[in-house]
């Protein structure tokens, strides 16, 4: 579940409007609703803590939905291996690497124009 699905449905619950919750964690009703909405994609520590305070519900079910990694697609066999054997180069090997990926996406974006 989404932070803003959370915090609509959390607030519902406990029969919150809008504006209560708002004088509860000390922001304006206009920031709960975009919470709500889905358009402020982080929230501050202190707001997570009044928050969750206010709903009745742990800080980490707040932040889990926020750091939400599920979203990323999962790697490869191959790009799992290819990040061990990244893992155990020394600085020089690893700087290589990332030289000679850089610069192979450099050529992709040119072929593209």
């Amino acid at each position: 579940m989404e932070v803003k699905d959370i915090i609509k449905e959390k607030r519902l619950e406990r029969g919150y409007t809008m504006k209560e919750l708002a004088d509860i964690v000390g922001v304006s009703e206009a920031t709960v609703s975009r919470w709500e909405a889905g358009l402020l994609p982080t929230l501050k520590s202190t707001k997570i803590n009044a928050l969750s305070c206010a709903l009745g519900i742990a800080p980490m079910s707040l932040i889990a939905s926020l750091t939400n990694y599920s979203a990323a697609p999962a790697l490869s066999a191959k790009e799992e291996e290819l990040i061990k054997k990244y893992r155990q180069l020394n600085a020089d090997g690893k700087n290589l690497v990332d030289e000679t990926v850089e610069f192979q996406l450099y050529k992709l974006r040119q072929n593209k124009k």
